[in-house]
């Protein structure tokens, strides 16, 4: 048997190595159009890698896919990240969890996954072809139902192959490919992306964050989204965890009203406002010297505490005592409920990520193979599956990946024997 992968990255190489795994003997070749396999994994997480998610649980870890949550949900009950955590503690990369769930190399270096995956894939003797830019693929019928592809590159013919797995990735190139193969492809927009305004609430403050706050994003039709988690301060606007979680949520919205959209944030989501009021009166009644501008009562940033106060009417020098209700009342209303017009997006450093792809209805997702083509197969974000941050994007390459490479429904997957850690 011969099998094509198409893309050298996370999805490709892993579905490559599972590909020789479960067909000894085939003969396996990655093609990829860059002179740099797996380029993705290598700016990853800050140069260190997120690899996956601490989340052991399918049930729970397709919650974080604002597309593909119910097709994954079966993917992850064969391949999950505690099977990813064993196959690369198996091939000597220990892995280890952050404080919110995110996974890392112990070493800290992107580089430690690349060289295990190239490493791996080359011992179990898959060939890889770089600069090797797939012009296209054909699909003959042999009769019986079954198909052959032949690969053409630009400079010249590939051959023919049993079995093709596009990995391209989200780029253009992959989706053109899948459409001449006969798939539609569900128009691609930005996901997890930050979000641009301007506020003089917000200006001269980058660089402070909120430990938690509760956002909620409503788009034009009034259709409400809300996230919870940190927050950060930016010289655009705002990023942090619950921004880019809202973006991934609301990605589609968002891209059909041009980035405009009312953002709604509280920076007490653990109090009432009737809590805060009577917070804010006890606080004044017991420290009524103290300046209000440079004595908040909640653990917020005072850069931003001072910053409300002063757009609410308290001087530099007015005292608690001499606080009036309506400086109060609007302190209330932009802690637990300021309101911030998004004017546009940026992007979430070099992790860029889209939704959109090959349309999930034309795959079969108990051997990732085309509903449309026998012998096409698909990994990773060619799909219409995209995740938040925090791993699960690599966990799904991973999973797709490996699904992907043990091919037909026949071909049973072998028992994994690797030890599953706790």
């Amino acid at each position: 048997m011969r099998v094509a992968v198409i893309g050298g990255g996370a999805a490709g190489i892993f579905g490559a190595i599972s590909a020789a795994t479960h067909h000894p003997g085939a003969e396996i070749v990655v093609f990829d159009a860059t002179r740099q396999p797996l380029d993705k994994v290598r700016i990853s997480g800050g140069g260190r890698c997120n690899v996956t998610h601490h989340c052991f649980d399918p049930a729970e870890l397709v919650k974080n896919y604002p597309r593909g949550s119910k097709e994954l949900r079966g993917v992850f009950s064969r391949f999950q990240p505690k099977d990813t955590i064993a196959w690369f503690e198996q091939h000597g990369v220990r892995l280890k969890v952050e404080e919110d769930g995110r996974m890392f190399p112990v070493t800290d270096s992107s580089s430690t996954i690349i060289d295990c995956l190239l490493t791996t894939a080359v011992s179990s003797g898959v060939q890889i072809r770089l600069g090797a830019r797939v012009k296209s693929i054909a699909a003959i019928d042999q009769g019986g139902g079954s198909l052959q592809y032949e690969i053409e590159l630009d400079d010249g013919p590939a051959g023919w192959y049993d079995r093709v797995l596009l990995a391209t990735g989200s780029g253009s190139h992959g989706y053109r490919l899948a459409q001449r193969l006969g798939h539609d492809i569900v128009p691609c927009v930005p996901s997890l992306f930050t979000f641009k305004m301007t506020d003089r609430r917000l200006d001269g403050l980058a660089g402070i964050s909120f430990e938690k706050a509760r956002l909620t994003l409503t788009d034009r039709t009034h259709r409400k989204l809300e996230q919870t988690g940190p927050l950060l301060v930016t010289h655009w606007g705002l990023s942090g965890p619950a921004v880019l979680k809202l973006s991934a949520w609301g990605a589609r919205s968002l891209h059909r009203d041009k980035y405009q959209a009312e953002l709604t944030v509280n920076f007490a989501p653990d109090h009432h406002p009737d809590q805060l009021r009577q917070l804010l009166l006890a606080f004044k009644k017991q420290h009524g010297r103290k300046r209000v501008v440079t004595a908040p009562v909640f653990p917020i940033p005072r850069r931003y505490w001072s910053r409300i106060a002063r757009l609410s009417g308290v001087t530099d020098e007015m005292t608690w005592t001499n606080l009036t209700r309506t400086a109060m009342n609007s302190i209330i209303s932009e802690l637990a409920g300021g309101r911030f017009a998004v004017i546009g997006k940026g992007m979430f450093k070099e992790e860029f990520v889209t939704c959109g792809g090959v349309n999930l209805k034309e795959v079969d997702f108990k051997t990732m193979q085309s509903r449309l083509r026998p012998g096409l197969y698909f990994a990773g974000e060619i799909l219409d599956i995209d995740g938040i941050t925090g791993g699960f994007n690599f966990q799904s390459a991973w999973s797709t990946g490996w699904i992907a490479g043990i091919g037909d429904r026949t071909s049973a997957d072998p028992p994994i024997n690797w030890g599953r850690p706790q």
